[in-house]
């Protein structure tokens, strides 16, 4: 069963996310963003991209699902992060 959906837009799925957390990443390095703003934006990001992978016209769900659970963790992390710097994991 074929959805019309190449393979390669299928990387490109995986592909998006991924340079945004990188993007962001280097980004907060660079300009010495505290730990707790970066892992915010991360995750914010995440939720963009679940929601627009959920509204696509063929919908992603597993990806988007995913994605929402990345976001759910990193909400933490950044939690986490600007109570007590010291406890955070990441």
């Amino acid at each position: 069963m074929h959805n019309g959906i190449d393979l390669d837009v299928y990387f490109e799925i995986i592909l998006y996310p991924v340079a945004g957390l990188f993007v962001i990443e280097m980004i907060s390095r660079l300009a010495k963003i505290a730990n707790w703003v970066k892992l915010l934006t991360q995750a914010v990001m995440c939720v963009g991209f679940g929601i627009a992978y959920i509204a696509m016209q063929v919908a992603h769900w597993l990806t988007a699902g995913v994605l929402l659970a990345l976001a759910i963790a990193l909400f933490y992390q950044a939690k986490r992060s600007k109570l007590d710097p010291q406890k955070a994991l990441y």
